[in-house]
């Protein structure tokens, strides 16, 4: 009997353990061949590093790749007036207006966007920018923040030459003035103004109170043809007469003019949050609302929201911990 050496038995088994070895990591590759084809990225592991993946944005961000939906054939453009610092109420009403566009697309565009005055704090350009990259709804006037002393003028006038129109087409059909507490329901002002004017559109809750005169729309929000829009750019009494109570001094232009006189007044459909007796301007939430008014802290707007289902299709139960 052939006698084998120790050094023999040695390099056969080292053989052995490699041959096993290099047939287990070919059959783990292959799995993952097989399985996983997409997913094997071997310059990401040997680096440690990973491509990332493309966000898709809000609808009103800017393009993305889905198919685009038909054009609308009625836009808006709805300016919440607001401060630089308001961030926490300027997420709350994004989100509130941002679960309310699938129901518009294809029907109507409305474009929301909060209107502030030149930022001053180093923290407000870092962090306001931060909202401008990632959603695109801000606008920055050339202006002081303020609420009485010529803001909203400064919005409505610089429009036209911001936004202008291609082809003579006008950018939007309508523009809103509103404050950050107040909510609108946006199918349901979509469906009004289907049925209205698109010249010489003065549109809100009427002050006086169910009163023939001319009076003005309740700051609360308030509507205007893009016709009014750009006739105030270039107005000299809307310029002359641009300091004091913003809603009552949008009046006092349309009344001085001439202007506006398709006027609409919504009540009951806009009103104040339904806290104390009931007044001409405050009563119970009604279905067909357009918008509600003094939101002013975040358990008014979570009344509001329940009222109207916004979470409903979020049963109780999916937000019980683990």
């Amino acid at each position: 009997m052939e006698r084998i050496s120790f050094p023999a038995i040695s390099a056969t088994r080292a053989a052995t353990g490699a041959f096993v070895l290099l047939l287990t990591v070919s059959l783990i590759a292959v799995i993952f061949l097989v399985v996983y084809p997409n997913d094997l990225r071997l310059q990401s592991i040997v680096t440690g590093g990973c491509e990332p993946r493309p966000l898709r944005a809000p609808r009103f961000v800017g393009p993305v790749a889905s198919p685009s939906p038909p054009s609308p054939d009625l836009r808006v453009l709805l300016g919440v007036l607001t401060v630089p610092d308001a961030y926490e109420r300027r997420s709350l009403v994004r989100r509130a207006y941002l679960l309310q566009q699938p129901r518009l697309v294809g029907k109507a565009l409305v474009d929301v966007r909060f209107v502030l005055c030149n930022l001053t704090k180093e923290e407000q350009r870092v962090l306001v920018a931060m909202e401008i990259m990632l959603y695109g709804d801000i606008m920055i006037l050339n202006c002081t923040e303020n609420v009485n002393d010529g803001k909203t003028y400064n919005y409505f006038s610089s429009l036209p030459r911001t936004l202008g129109g291609a082809d003579d087409r006008r950018p939007y059909d309508y523009v809103i003035k509103t404050d950050d507490d107040t909510y609108y329901r946006l199918g349901n002002l979509a469906e009004t103004l289907r049925t209205l004017p698109r010249e010489d559109l003065y549109l809100g809750l009427h002050v006086p109170c169910h009163s023939a005169e001319e009076g003005f729309m309740s700051g609360m929000g308030y509507l205007l043809s893009w016709d009014l829009v750009e006739w105030i750019s270039t107005s000299e009494l809307a310029r002359r007469k641009m300091m004091g109570p913003e809603d009552i001094m949008v009046g006092v232009w349309m009344n001085e003019a001439d202007r506006g006189r398709n006027r609409v007044d919504t009540n009951p459909r806009m009103y104040d949050y339904p806290e104390g007796p009931d007044t001409c301007y405050r009563h119970a939430f009604i279905p067909d609302t357009i918008a509600v008014h003094k939101l002013k802290d975040n358990m008014k707007w979570a009344k509001t929201l329940r009222y109207f289902n916004v979470t409903h299709n979020l049963e109780t139960s999916d937000l019980s911990p683990y």
